[in-house]
């Protein structure tokens, strides 16, 4: 189905706007790129005079074109190995900073009574900061591995896995719908990766935030321009 303009940068997708904000029970954030400006790993890298290495595995993989996330982060983590812990302290306060209108649009759902998901491929060291920062309700991302104040190049196993993956996004997302007892039609997603797609594509609405191509290509709403709060003008109370 093709996308139409309704505002410069505002696309939308199968539906005719407005929608209302309080229909939905659940929205799920992706992380990196879309609540915050950064790619976390590309930070980290960069301490780690590696940037343009991991950077280059981040971009290809945000655009599809490596298919697997897993090996994907496993290449990038592999790069990272005997970096200090102190060097995510230092991106996390001089370099992650949350996007245009993030904020407000977080707190418009919250008003609405909708419940707050965030889920990343990236790393609880900033995830679980961001959740406090947003009070967002409930958070799963991965953790990293650290031996002697160093990173060790792996991921910490937890009771569900190991990697948050698209596989994972959609299962959390699909999971925490059923505990709350509502369908996925009441449920929201933004995200901007190509692993965002699976929570998306199963989502009552999705979101895709300043997104790569082929997001874009299949997002419900597309905020091409401007901050999240675009939203709300196809989204009231």
């Amino acid at each position: 189905m093709t996308a139409r303009e309704v505002e410069p940068g505002l696309w939308v997708r199968g539906f005719a706007p407005p929608l209302k904000l309080a229909d939905f029970r659940l929205v799920a954030f992706d992380m990196d790129s879309t609540l915050i400006s950064i790619e976390c790993i590309d930070e980290i890298a960069a301490a780690a005079g590696r940037r343009d290495e991991v950077a280059a595995i981040t971009e290809a993989t945000m655009r599809g074109e490596i298919t697997d996330y897993a090996d994907s982060l496993r290449l990038r983590l592999a790069l990272l190995r005997g970096l200090p812990v102190t060097a995510l302290e230092q991106v996390y306060e001089e370099r992650l900073r949350l996007n245009p209108g993030v904020e407000t649009f977080v707190q418009a759902c919250q008003a609405a009574g909708l419940k707050t998901l965030l889920v990343s491929g990236g790393f609880t060291f900033f995830s679980e900061r961001v959740r406090q920062r947003l009070k967002l309700d409930f958070a799963r991302a991965n953790t990293l591995d650290v031996q002697d104040g160093r990173l060790s190049g792996l991921l910490v196993q937890r009771p569900w896995g190991t990697i948050v993956d698209g596989a994972e996004k959609r299962r959390v997302l699909l999971e925490v719908a059923e505990l709350m007892g509502i369908s996925p039609a009441q449920t929201i997603a933004v995200g901007d990766g190509a692993n965002d797609l699976p929570m998306m594509n199963v989502a009552g609405l999705s979101i895709a935030f300043q997104p790569k191509p082929a997001v874009r290509e299949q997002a419900m709403l597309t905020i091409a321009e401007g901050g999240m709060d675009r939203a709300l003008t196809l989204l009231r109370p």
